[in-house]
């Protein structure tokens, strides 16, 4: 009897901490009228893959339980008219909701949910940014829905998230103010920050005097107090959160809130709809074929070291590092 081919992928048996990861032997995927097989180039490391694997985010997966949402790769085999055997390919929404996970050397991707690779962009820089990219151009576009000429206040600007974001509301000609380390301003403002703070030395009050007021603020770090940033929005103006700060609590005055007609939004990119991400893809292709979007500092290392990557990204020891991973 003719074997099933196998391949080489990083599983976790059940739910836990970093050492539950492990390299093992796996059936090989084959492709459907729904999806398409790729070869896997590369594969990032996220903090969101340690919250699937730890159980924290709750969410239906695949059997085996391979690790990982974001790959590149090329195209091996496929019914679909718009990929071809040997293009170069990407995704990043893998690993949740009942798909296998991206960090195996074979993977069938969802066709849907498959996006081509810009001529010319290094696939590792590449599969290291669009985690924070997509997450930055749904929020701008989607959630916060961004006009020109409007004001936006980014909190902790130098952070992946931040970063792109700055690139993206540039883009879209929105003003953008940013709050960082003094030893950021530089980048921040050759990104297209308008004007930097230090968060450090009470921006909120710095802002004030400034006369700054915006029509939407994000914190990335979740170190600010939301009652901070509802006082720096314009009449009908937008906080948005895609972190917490480490309590998870935050206060602020409702009377004040509701008055001005402002409004809070939460976002996290695994409740992203296929057509939102699909969109974030084009405004993500468009700028990595601009040279955009792609000045993560990538630590490249393989796959039988995603248990100590997971361990350092819940450590705090990346070094705002990108953790890839290529298949041993």
């Amino acid at each position: 009897m003719k074997k099933e081919p196998v391949m080489k992928a990083v599983v976790f048996d059940d739910f836990g901490g970093p050492d539950k990861l492990h390299v093992a032997e796996v059936k090989r995927p084959t492709t459907t009228a729904e999806t398409v097989l790729v070869r896997v180039t590369a594969v990032s490391v996220n903090h969101v893959d340690t919250f699937v694997r730890s159980g924290a985010f709750k969410t239906p997966l695949a059997t085996p339980h391979i690790a990982g949402r974001d790959l590149v790769g090329r195209v091996v085999a496929n019914s679909q008219a718009d990929f071809k055997v040997g293009d170069r390919v990407w995704t990043n929404s893998m690993g949740y909701e009942g798909r296998m996970g991206a960090t195996a050397e074979y993977v069938a991707v969802p066709v849907d949910r498959l996006y081509h690779a810009p001529d010319g962009v290094d696939g590792l820089q590449l599969v290291a940014a669009v985690h924070s990219a997509a997450t930055a151009a749904i929020v701008l576009h989607d959630v916060m829905q961004v006009q020109a000429g409007q004001r936006l206040l980014i909190e902790g600007a130098a952070g992946n998230v931040g970063r792109k974001l700055i690139q993206l509301a540039t883009a879209a000609g929105v003003t953008v103010v940013t709050t960082s380390s003094a030893r950021d301003f530089d980048q921040c403002q050759r990104l297209g920050s308008q004007a930097c703070y230090d968060y450090q030395s009470g921006f909120g009050d710095q802002l004030v005097r400034d006369e700054w007021t915006f029509d939407h603020v994000i914190d990335t770090s979740g170190r600010v107090a939301l009652a901070t940033n509802l006082d720096l929005l314009l009449l009908g103006g937008e906080v948005t959160l895609i972190t917490a700060p480490k309590d998870d609590q935050f206060t602020f005055g409702v009377r004040a809130f509701y008055m001005a007609q402002k409004r809070i939004n939460g976002f996290v990119i695994s409740h992203a709809t296929v057509d939102q991400l699909a969109r974030a893809a084009e405004v993500l292709n468009q700028a990595f074929s601009a040279g955009q979007l792609l000045d993560d500092q990538v630590s490249q290392q393989h796959f039988s070291d995603a248990p100590r990557c997971h361990q350092w990204l819940e450590d705090g020891q990346d070094g705002h590092q990108r953790f890839v991973l290529l298949p041993d």
